[in-house]
């Protein structure tokens, strides 16, 4: 049993992409007085190195080097596990939290969460694109691992046994009859250990079968969190409240970029008792131009007061910019062989089509889409002992803190970011630029500043996922077969704009945003293929692009998928049949270890196992079809294989469409927490629904249309449709469960429609509207 002290040392590979590199840091075990933590040393630091004497509470004080602390046990035997990821709905902190007690041995009730403040000791902070538990997985089992041999150890000593004797149970060790548990383990014995990075790297984990935490869905070990989010405990960045701080809502200028403040006549907004007054924000970093504040002694005030100022602005040059014209600059860049990178890019493209019996291209095109989020953006800053402090809900803690020091005009290690709960992320607060105005504002005034943002403040003021125009091409040669594939996407790039340091090199060696192109890669095996982005610099330069749950695949695998349903009709096949042929898992779709073992021929097991559920092929009542699609999730060296049928009623009067039922298979390897693993998927499915059907707003003259939910209309409860979901039984990698569900939905629905009253969406969202304008063509 590997909860015993492993005789022998594994050679087991570290897995890609671990969230803390095992190789430039050795690990120690600490105990002085109250409990005993779990730290990485730097290379170059001994444990003889440090200063056990100076500590405080149940957390060593070692400052000679710079630790990255991974949980923490007192003298109770309760563990504390340090979460550096943002919790929004997710339950994140209780997946990595099982990671570490399944390894460590420990009780599930003697867990506690501690979500940390930014620190460079956390190395990159950052919660998106599915990688949180992908990125942790092998860290936290090995650092849970560790604690439980050292556990064991000293456990053993000071029972007189052999440690080879000894095991480790829900915090206790046991020798035969002999027991005593790590509390007083803690307060009895002399825990030291030094681990090299060859050492925590050989430790033996656990096999998928020895596991009691990770992959069960005991209704005993639920969410850590949900007490607190159920009886109104939890504390979110917008519940923020520092002493002494004055209110603060922003006035929007006209245009994202390039408007500057011309005047300020506040004269008005003086009779509002509480108002304080109105300033012009000046921001180095270019992140708010334009901005106007304005201060009061309580929000209602200030909200109050912000609607009688009256601004005058020069705007920018995206002032006259439609959505209109974004797309059709990303048609014109697409016809531009020019332009773009290619990401891949087979020889015989060309060849193949010159000499194909019949070909299919068509465009695919999706709307801006807003995040919505519950918590609308906020921020709580002030400066105290030479340190900058913000207070607020972020997803991507390293990215806003150069920009926030720059604001300031200060080193970036006099910026703590202090971490709350989210209410609600999506994406959008990966972009951290809320804070910058706070920061900013609270500078102007000399005191704590807390900014709100309005609804509609919040619309104006997005990062939204950029609209998109894809064209797609499918060559055929003798008896159908698939002999060329192209697509070529065009969009805003949220990584060119935000981080550009983050885009990669393609193969012609041009640089590309991978958030905006993956899921054009696929795993379908089409003879000679090419991939091309582009970027479009006018979405880019018009608002910010962001990335919003999914990203590019919200919009590559939306004409992917679709396409493939088109080319099955044009040859005449069976949908399901057709993807199928081309899953063969060969080549560079055969899959590669440790993420994407066994390739295409796992996504080809979950579309046979969601038609088998939906009843693919049988016969509908009229107007009523099923629509399949698949998707491998954000990337493809994290692939989640998931397959989703949806059934659909059309009303041919109306036009309106009716999501009848989802069946959705999912393999996203080792699952942690099965209950988190399902709201996950249930809650993207729904998200799939709402922007397939319902989500996506326009650029009119700059600005988005529309910034409140009276016409921004996501899902409605009413419309949730019956739901089903498989997990495949899997001891693979675990890879991201937050993208999948959501992207695999709107082609699914959108080949549902096309089979119940044949007329084929090709744009997103599909509105009432559009498909009675396709009804009464077809007619």
């Amino acid at each position: 049993m590997l909860n015993k002290l492993p005789k022998a040392l594994s050679n087991k590979a570290q897995a890609d992409n671990q969230q803390i590199s095992l190789q430039r840091r050795s690990f120690m075990i600490t105990a002085a007085g109250a409990g005993f933590t779990l730290a990485f040393l730097r290379a170059d630091m001994s444990f003889a190195d440090t200063d056990l004497a100076a500590t405080t509470g149940t957390k060593s004080i070692l400052p000679m080097f710079d630790p990255t602390i991974w949980f923490e046990m007192d003298r109770d035997g309760l563990v504390t596990v340090n979460i550096a990821k943002a919790e929004m709905g997710q339950h994140v902190g209780t997946a990595l939290a099982r990671i570490v007690a399944e390894e460590l041995e420990v009780s599930w009730d003697a867990i506690r969460l501690h979500y940390v403040d930014s620190d460079p000791k956390w190395g990159t902070m950052v919660t998106g694109g599915s990688w949180s538990v992908w990125q942790s997985f092998e860290a936290l089992s090995r650092a849970g691992a560790a604690g439980r041999i050292a556990l064991i150890e000293e456990g053993a000593k000071l029972m007189g046994a052999s440690v080879d004797a000894c095991e480790a149970r829900d915090g206790v060790v046991r020798a035969g009859s002999k027991t005593i548990s790590y509390a007083d383990i803690i307060r009895k014995g002399n825990l030291s250990r030094k681990y090299s990075p060859e050492q925590l790297k050989a430790i033996v984990l656990k096999t998928p079968e020895q596991r009691r935490l990770i992959g069960h869905a005991d209704l005993t070990l639920q969410a850590i969190d949900i007490p607190a989010k159920t009886n109104g405990s939890a504390v979110y960045g917008i519940d923020a409240v520092i002493e002494g701080m004055v209110y603060a809502r922003p006035r929007l200028p006209p245009t994202r970029n390039g408007s500057k403040v011309v005047s300020i006549d506040d004269s008005a907004a003086k009779a509002i008792k509480g108002y304080i007054k109105s300033i012009a924000l000046d921001d180095p970093s270019g992140t708010v131009p334009g901005w106007v504040m304005v201060f009061a002694d309580s929000f209602s005030a200030a909200n109050r007061a912000a609607e009688l100022v009256n601004i005058k602005w020069s705007a920018g040059a995206a002032a006259t910019v439609s959505e209109d014209d974004i797309i059709a600059h990303g048609t014109k860049l697409i016809a531009d062989k020019a332009v773009g990178t290619l990401v891949v890019a087979d020889g015989g493209v060309e060849d193949a089509f010159s000499k194909a019996k019949q070909m299919l291209e068509q465009d695919y095109t999706t709307s801006t889409v807003l995040h919505f989020q519950l918590e609308p953006v906020n921020a709580v800053a002030l400066f105290k002992d030479s340190v900058w402090h913000i207070h607020t809900g972020n997803q991507w803690q390293s990215l806003i803190l150069p920009t926030l020091a720059k604001s300031l005009g200060v080193a970036e290690t006099s910026v703590i970011l202090h971490t709350y709960l989210l209410g609600g992320g999506f994406g959008r607060r990966l972009n951290g630029d809320y804070a910058v105005p706070a920061a900013l504002a609270a500078k102007a005034m000399g005191r704590p500043v807390k900014m709100l943002c309005t609804r509609a403040d919040d619309a104006r003021f997005d990062s939204p996922r950029s609209a998109s125009i894809q064209h797609v091409r499918m060559a055929f040669g003798e008896n159908n077969a698939v002999t060329a594939m192209e697509h070529h996407a065009c969009a805003g790039w949220p990584t060119q704009v935000m981080i550009p340091a983050f885009l990669a090199k393609g193969k012609d060696g041009k640089p590309y945003d991978p958030f905006s192109i993956s899921g054009a890669d696929h795993w379908y095996t089409v003879g000679a293929h090419r991939v091309r982005a582009i970027s479009n610099d006018l979405a880019n330069s018009t608002f910010r692009p962001g990335w919003l749950r999914s990203v590019g695949p919200g919009w590559t695998n939306w004409a992917v998928e679709s396409f493939m349903d088109e080319a099955a009709q044009l040859i005449k096949a069976d949908p399901l049949t057709f993807r199928l042929s081309m899953l063969d898992a060969k080549g560079i779709n055969a899959g590669s270890a440790p993420n994407a073992v066994g390739g295409a021929a796992r996504l080809a097991n979950v579309l046979k196992r969601a038609a088998e559920k939906a009843g693919w092929g049988s016969a509908m009542p009229p107007d009523t079809g099923l629509g399949i699609a698949s998707t491998f999730g954000q990337e493809r060296d994290m692939p989640t294989w998931t397959a989703c049928v949806a059934r659909v009623k059309v009303d041919r009067k109306t036009g309106m469409v009716k999501v009848e039922k989802l069946v959705m298979v999912i393999d996203a390897g080792t699952i942690i927490h099965p209950d988190g693993a399902l709201a996950q998927a249930e809650g993207g499915a729904l998200w799939g629904v709402s922007m397939a059907l319902h989500e996506g707003t326009t650029f009119v003259n700059g600005e988005v249309r529309d910034t409140n939910l009276n016409s921004y209309t996501p899902l409605r409860m009413a419309d949730v449709p019956e739901m089903e979901f498989e997990f495949v039984s899997s001891t693979e990698t675990a890879t991201g469960m937050g993208e999948p569900p959501t992207t695999v939905v709107a082609p699914a629905i959108g080949n549902a429609i096309f089979a119940a009253v044949g007329v084929r969406m090709r744009h997103l969202p599909m509105r009432a509207e559009a498909i009675l304008a396709a009804l009464g063509k077809k007619v």
